[in-house]
């Protein structure tokens, strides 16, 4: 649970891999932010704006393109051959902390992930079936972490 109040501890949050579709867990992911009322910013290369029913966000192409990336935690919802190179480039900014959602990870992403940031959350754990999720876990970790935050709609 120290990694999560870490993860929860940052001021900005970001999700790789947002996406308009709402099927899709980059949607899902960061709708989940905005209902939690947490500043958070879309990454997705191919789309300019990722729209909420309530809110549209702008996105930016990568972890480079972040203000302030050192004060921002990273949710990941990328294919693993994705990942790894976002993560890289994630570290050469300086984000200091990553959620990797299941799915999104092998063996070397998981390796390079945990040498190289000050909190991962990563597979086995949680309470979900699948290891770690902030759809199943954001709100416990958000109380472990003293993140006070209000609910809002979609």
């Amino acid at each position: 649970m120290d990694a999560v109040k870490r993860f929860f501890s940052s001021p900005q949050f970001a999700v790789a891999g947002a996406s308009n579709d709402a099927n899709k867990f980059g949607y899902k992911i960061l709708a989940w932010y905005h209902q939690h009322s947490l500043p958070v910013t879309p990454l997705n290369p191919r789309a300019a704006s990722i729209q909420l029913p309530s809110q549209t966000y702008a996105t930016v192409a990568s972890p480079a393109a972040l203000s302030g990336p050192s004060q921002t935690s990273l949710s990941v919802v990328t294919p693993p051959g994705v990942t790894l190179p976002l993560l890289q480039e994630a570290h050469s900014v300086g984000i200091p902390a990553v959620w990797l959602q299941p799915g999104t990870f092998d063996e070397a992403v998981l390796n390079f992930a945990r040498s190289h940031f000050e909190a991962v959350i990563a597979g086995d754990g949680g309470r979900g079936h699948e290891g770690w999720c902030v759809l199943v876990d954001g709100e416990e970790g958000l109380e472990a972490a003293g993140v006070t935050w209000r609910s809002q709609k979609l």
